[in-house]
């Protein structure tokens, strides 16, 4: 007697395409795609600078020193955690404020509650890898664009922040 032959069923469909699915997981991976474009020269230095304004702190420029001193915070975008990134520096952002004259004429003048009510007002200065996209700088496997909203995080301190320029390459 001959064996009768095999058909292909629902459950064998679905187990298919369970295979194809994780294949093209693996493929796709944004680790994988990260490795790809490092290994292709696609990855190019990325100076990424995030702007930290009106954050309450004791001691804002103990803060500073200490980013600083450290050399690399963890960053979060679109509540996604892509790891550390090294600090460059990190600038004070005086705070000033404006005034009319009855004259007309504006006058400015340094903030003098910014010795009273001590804030972090920062630029983070930040370098990293990226690669162009089609959607401008892909940065920690995220579109990465000037006013996208940015979490720095250190040992002692986590400061949200927006992203005010970007420069892709060397120069």
């Amino acid at each position: 007697m001959a064996p009768t032959p095999r058909r292909f069923g629902v459950v064998d469909a679905g187990a298919a395409l369970a295979v194809a699915l994780a294949a093209a997981g693996v493929i796709w991976s944004p680790k994988l795609s990260g490795a790809v474009a490092r290994a292709t020269g696609a990855m190019r230095p990325v100076t990424v600078l995030v702007d930290v304004r009106g954050i309450p702190a004791a001691d804002p420029a103990a803060l500073m020193a200490e980013a600083q001193r450290d050399g690399k915070v963890s960053i979060v975008i679109r509540n996604q955690p892509h790891g550390s990134v090294k600090v460059q520096r990190v600038e004070p952002l005086p705070r000033r404020i404006s005034a009319f004259l009855p004259t007309g004429q504006l006058v400015t003048a340094p903030d003098p509650n910014q010795q009273v009510f001590s804030t972090l007002d920062a630029r983070f200065v930040l370098q990293g890898e990226g690669r162009k996209g089609s959607d401008g700088v892909v940065f920690g496997n995220q579109n990465l664009k000037i006013g996208a909203p940015i979490e720095l995080e250190g040992p002692n301190f986590r400061v949200m922040g927006s992203v005010t320029g970007l420069k892709l390459g060397d120069s």
